[in-house]
């Protein structure tokens, strides 16, 4: 809800869903309630959610079905106290660190949310004035809606940096640069490369030269189809970064198709050692190291 290590503006929070004072207390003075249904809501809930396709899948064990229960029923006798501090706002990023580090999916989790509060509100029904309940509904509402967007907002967050930190290890699995002899790297690039990867190829590539004291980095671009602008530039960059570290970079199986491209596009290609294949860039390389 706010930037790491800052603390969160309570008043702020609370303004921005439109929770005033009056809300807090018409949810609280339906606490005890809460508490004495408790056990009602969790039968009638967790029948629906038997019910739901996620649950053969995320609820097997009887035993993690029991502390899910437990843990539910705190949280929701935890709303109705609307004690909002900073400790119930954790509580509600702990939520979605869990959900998403489980993977389950959001839809469900929304929906559970929904009917949960459904269910209360029905619980209550028979013991409360038509005029309250639908006090006790819109004020409730709010905060549901403040605790759903800190889950989703924190879930999001967390499954974005999981994603980034897949897609970095696949990039580093695909940009696999490789000692093949004393002096020698070489870095097979195969598939499409967009900026991004580009970048990732730099800096694997500077890193290796610079850990191996490489003297020779040969690049094969047999296996990548299109080369655009941004890429083109990027591969010729790289081959002037190695060249300032004491190493001479050549880049192989250049294509008929790719060199044509290159040319039409007009990028300055001078001073860049190129060879149709493999075989010539390294024949080459070992010359260089021999010598």
């Amino acid at each position: 809800m706010g930037s790491a290590g800052a603390k969160p503006d309570i008043a702020v929070i609370l303004a921005k869903y439109d929770i005033h004072r009056s809300d807090i207390e018409a949810i609280q003075s339906v606490s005890e309630m809460a508490q004495a249904r408790i056990e009602q809501w969790r039968d009638t809930w967790y029948s629906w959610l038997r019910a739901e396709p996620e649950f053969d899948e995320f609820f097997q064990s009887e035993d993690l079905l029991a502390q899910v229960q437990k843990f539910s029923a705190k949280y929701w006798l935890e709303f109705f106290a609307a004690e909002v501090d900073e400790s119930y706002l954790e509580s509600r990023e702990l939520i979605g660190e869990v959900h998403a580090r489980i993977g389950l999916p959001l839809p469900i989790y929304l929906a559970g949310m929904s009917r949960s509060l459904t269910v209360f509100l029905g619980l209550f029904k028979p013991d409360l004035p038509e005029e309250k309940l639908a006090e006790v509904s819109t004020s409730a509402m709010k905060l549901l809606h403040l605790d759903t967007e800190i889950v989703v907002q924190t879930y999001t967050e967390r499954s974005n940096r999981a994603l980034e930190a897949q897609n970095q290890l696949l990039a580093e699995m695909s940009t696999p640069v490789t000692q093949i002899l004393d002096g020698v790297l070489f870095l097979p690039i195969v598939g499409i490369i967009d900026s991004r990867r580009a970048r990732d190829i730099m800096t694997n590539s500077l890193e290796e030269i610079s850990s191996t004291r490489a003297t020779q980095f040969i690049m094969d671009i047999s296996g990548v189809a299109v080369v655009a602008t941004a890429v083109a530039n990027y591969l010729i960059r790289i081959t002037k970064a190695t060249l300032l570290m004491g190493c001479s970079t050549t880049i192989s199986g250049v294509s008929p198709a790719i060199a044509q491209t290159i040319v039409e596009l007009g990028i300055d290609v001078e001073g860049v050692n190129t060879t149709a294949t493999m075989q010539d860039a390294l024949a080459e390389a070992v010359r260089n190291v021999d010598s």
